[in-house]
Order: C-alpha cells, then structure tokens, then sequence
C-alpha cells in the first residue's frame, strides 16, 4: 500500500507536511519521500529507505533544512518518491498511490516517441515515473491527469506539487481516499483523515471518485467534477485504516465493531472464557464480538512495541513472521487451561495466524477458536497493492481449493468456493481449521461485513473476496 500527505500554505509547510507523512506510517515500509517548493529557492526535494527506521529518524535533518510554502510527500511500499520531473509543463513533483496493471503496454508505447525510463533493480519501471510521463504526453495538466485517469488500468490516486499550487486527483473509481484540510492561511490533501487533525485542520472535503482539484494557500478549485461511479477498496476498513481515520464518513473502528458484533450474532452456542483480538488491527472486531456476546474481553498477549514500533518490518515474508511472532508476549495467567476465541482481521497465508496457535497452544490453552474480520480472501487484487508482492496460490484458500479439486479450477468453481451457503466454501474452511490446527474457524460473512460499513454495497470493492468487478 502507501499513503500520501500535500500542504499549502502562506508559511513554512515543512512542520505540517513532516507530521502528516509520519502519520502515513502504517502504510508502507519501504520508501519514503518529501518535496517542498519555496519562492526564493525553488524545489528540493528527498528520499530515504525506511526499512529499518521509521520515518521520523529517517528524516530529522530535512524537517529543519527544508524549506518551502508548498509541499508533498509520502510513505510507499515500493517505488521510490515523490519524484522531480522537468517537461513542457515546467518543473514539478509528483507523489502517487495505486497499482497499474498495464504499464508494460503504456510504457513501450511511450518509448516510442523515444522517451526512455529509469529501470529499477528488479526490471520494471517506477510508476510514478510512468505517470508522469502519461500526463507530459498532453499539453496541460488537467487534460494530462484526465488521461492517465483513463488510460490506467487498476487505479493511481496522485498529488502534483508546482510553483503555483497542488493538483490532487482521485483514482477514476475511488478506490482510495483523498481528504482536503482547512487551517488558517493553509489547505492539505490526507490519504488518511486523521493526519491533519493534530496539525490545527478541519475537514473540508473528501474528493469523489476522479475528481480533480488544484489548491493554494487561500483556496481550493474543482477542475474535474466527481463521478457518480465509486469501488472504494473495503480492505481499507478491515485492516490498513488506521482505527482513528474515516471513509467516506464511516469510521475504521467503528465498522470493525460491527463486523465483530455481526460474528458474535452468529456464535450462539460457543461460550470460550475469553474473547481477544489479534494486536493490532483485530482488537476493535474483539470488542464489538465482546460487547455482543457478553463473553469477557482480554488480552492473552500483548504486543511488544517499544523497540518493534512497526508492523510491516521487514519485508521478506519469513523474517516478518519471525518478527511478527517475536512482538506478542503471553500472559500465561491467561492463556493456560482457557478456551480462547481469537479474531483477527484476516487470513492470507495462514503462516503467522498458525504460528500464533501453536505458541498458545504451546503457552496452556485449552482450545483456539478462531473468527476473521473478513471473508476468506480468495483472488489477489488487481486494482491496489495490497497484494501485488503475492501470487494467488500463496493464499491458503487458493492452495486448500487445489488440493480439493486436484489443481487449480475453473473460475465458475472458485465463485462457489466464495459462497459461505455452499458445501465447497464449508469444506474449505473446514481444510484450513485442520491444517491451521484451529478449534474451530468461522469467517465474517461477505454481506455482514457490506452492512457493517452502513454504505451502498455498489459502492464497495469486494474483488478479493468473490472476484466481481
């Protein structure tokens, strides 16, 4: 994923535009970036690897050098930016969040018109780049951000710092936020809507699915009105939301403890000594089940956070799960001969959720129940990065389902596994409880979780839960 942070102002931006990228952590863990503009100066910009720092230590020495009335920067878990680019259009900086899933295609036709691309180590080209270019092939911005808007297949939400404001656009679905701040004498563009509140701003106004807008420090103009179509990525509200921050008006920990609540309904019959949630992202859900079922809520284990602050770290797979493991402490006085009922937001490989197991089971527990703040997850996504480092027979839904069916099948059999009513979803799930040494496992049902959000379920992406479009 990745988070990005803009800031307009009649002062230095470089304390707000500093804060609000840090309060992107929790998005990305790889790179990250900040570029300013100022009057006398012009652009400077920066960018540090973050996989062993957080961002603040990382950039200490730039918030007290850099200098500038406007600004941009982000957390990325992948390419490199914001990046400085010098075109037609004059200089300027652009920051991005999203997936392009046809930049092979785009990219070779550009070069074409012999422009090249710098290439990153592991072959491909950083798409920031690539949208740059897009946007260099009209001769103005609006037209230039409207084009890339439709020629991108997947989705790219974008920040465009210049000498006479910030451009932020929407993805053309809505697929990921852009919330605008208001402070005296300054206006922000936030993936996240909580960013900002710290820093003295109130919410403006969230952009619609596309819409385009250019701001200063004394005013903010729609260029490119929303549209009326929106697929806005519900795994924001299951897992990489921040608890504090809001979609359109319907808060993360909020929705999560309805998803919990809507699991407890269906429980009746389970009476476990404790419920706990899986640190961090599944304690709402916990609460929410807690609240409904009236079965006692603890904390088995905590999570060891003082010198393991972030969660993503690092980015092979085998180290995070040690990692992951290494963070949560037990409380024996908790754990040993207690039936236990665990949520968390999500299975994908199983490896870390079954580790977890087997370290309660290790540490006295009677039983492990286990509930899931989401469907099981059935196809990577297409239209974000949430999953672009994984192949689909990574996910343990897709490697039980080629076990049952002997190989991999046809996509009308895997819409059948999605079904939670079908006999193939339950012999799944029943496939993963015994392999993830479960007591028992039940995952939040795809419409329970739709109506926990209280939104128009058109409006929702469900793509990695049951493939449709």
């Amino acid at each position: 994923m990745g988070g990005f942070f803009g800031v307009a102002s009649h002062e230095d931006c470089v304390f707000d535009l500093f804060y609000g990228i840090d309060y992107h952590s929790h998005l990305g863990t790889r790179r990250a970036g900040m570029a300013v503009y100022d009057d006398e100066n012009g652009f400077d910009k920066a960018i540090h690897n973050i996989e062993n720092t957080a961002f603040r230590t990382k950039f200490t020495d730039e918030s007290n050098s850099m200098h500038g009335r406007f600004g941009i920067g982000c957390i990325s878990d992948f390419e490199a930016q914001p990046i400085l680019i010098r075109s037609h259009h004059g200089t300027y900086a652009i920051t991005t969040v999203g997936k392009i899933n046809n930049m092979e295609e785009i990219a070779e036709e550009i070069i074409k018109k012999h422009t090249h691309f710098f290439e990153m180590q592991n072959g491909t080209i950083n798409q920031t780049e690539l949208v740059a270019a897009i946007i260099n092939q009209k001769e103005n911005f609006i037209d230039g951000i409207k084009y890339a808007q439709e020629l991108i297949e997947g989705s790219m939400s974008m920040l465009i710092l210049t000498p006479k404001g910030i451009y932020a656009a929407r993805d053309k679905l809505g697929r990921t936020p852009i919330i605008i701040g208001k402070k005296e004498n300054a206006y922000c563009a936030s993936f996240e809507s909580f960013a900002y509140l710290n820093l003295g701003y109130s919410d403006y106004k969230e952009l619609g699915p596309g819409e385009i807008v250019v701001f200063d420090a004394d005013s903010i103009n729609t260029i490119s009105a929303p549209g009326k179509d929106m697929k806005i990525c519900t795994f924001l509200w299951v897992y990489y939301g921040y608890p504090s921050s809001t979609y359109e008006g319907v808060n993360v920990e909020h929705m999560r403890y309805n998803c919990g609540k809507c699991l407890a309904k269906r429980d009746e019959g389970l009476n476990p000594d404790l419920a706990a949630g899986i640190p961090d992202s599944g304690i709402a859900h916990a609460i929410g089940y807690s609240n409904e079922s009236k079965i006692q809520y603890s904390r088995p284990f905590v999570k060891y956070t003082p010198t393991w602050p972030r969660s993503f770290l690092p980015t092979h797979q085998s180290k995070r799960n040690l990692i992951a493991k290494m963070k949560l402490i037990p409380i024996h006085d908790l754990i040993e001969d207690k039936s236990l009922l665990l949520i968390d937001d999500s299975i994908v490989r199983g490896t870390q959720l079954g580790e977890t197991t087997e370290f309660l089971y290790d540490s006295g527990a009677k039983e492990v129940h286990i509930r899931t703040g989401c469907p099981p997850i059935m196809f990577g996504c297409k239209y974000l990065n949430f999953s672009r480092s994984t192949s689909e027979m990574e996910l343990i839904t897709r490697r039980v389902i080629a076990e049952l069916e002997d190989g991999n099948p046809e996509p009308e059999v895997l819409y059948e596994y999605a079904d939670p009513d079908s006999e193939r979803y339950k012999n799944m799930v029943e496939k993963i409880r015994e392999k993830l040494h479960f007591t028992t496992l039940k995952y939040l049902r795809l419409d329970d979780m739709l109506n926990s959000t209280g939104l128009d379920t058109k409006k929702l992406c469900t793509y990695c839960w049951n493939g449709k479009e």
